[in-house]
């Protein structure tokens, strides 16, 4: 099995891969980092702000169901938020196909070991002790 799927998938492939994912996931995030910003600018640059008053994050920017609430009445600042999710979530994926990497390469210390990390993230995004 091993030889089969290294047939298809060298280790190299597999790096350039993986580097593709990461450019690509930044890409996309910066395009839409822009375009909510373009929205965003559009609809409210014309404000004047006020310093004076602090107002903290509105609802809706804080999960994710309230981000995708928002991108699709097309807010700009869930766009925004949206990018930046994804933006995180770029290394996270890169993480992801390491441990399919490692499986195809049969290095089992390295799939425990990056799954390990993988579940300390996703631990610790999905808020942790604290629930």
């Amino acid at each position: 099995m091993k030889q089969a799927l290294s047939k298809y998938f060298r280790d190299k492939d597999i790096q350039q891969l993986i580097g593709k994912q990461l450019r690509i996931g930044v890409i996309v995030s910066s395009i839409i980092v822009f375009v909510g910003g373009v929205i965003y600018l559009v609809r409210h640059g014309h404000e004047q702000p006020s310093y004076g008053d602090f107002t903290g994050v509105r609802e809706g920017l804080t999960n994710l169901p309230g981000i995708w609430q928002g991108v699709m009445e097309n807010k700009g600042m869930n766009i925004i938020q949206l990018g930046i999710v994804l933006l995180i979530a770029t290394p996270i994926i890169r993480i992801a196909f390491s441990v399919i990497a490692f499986l195809i390469e049969k290095d089992y210390l390295y799939v425990g070991i990056t799954l390990l990390v993988l579940g300390i993230i996703l631990f610790s995004m999905l808020g942790g002790l604290a629930g």
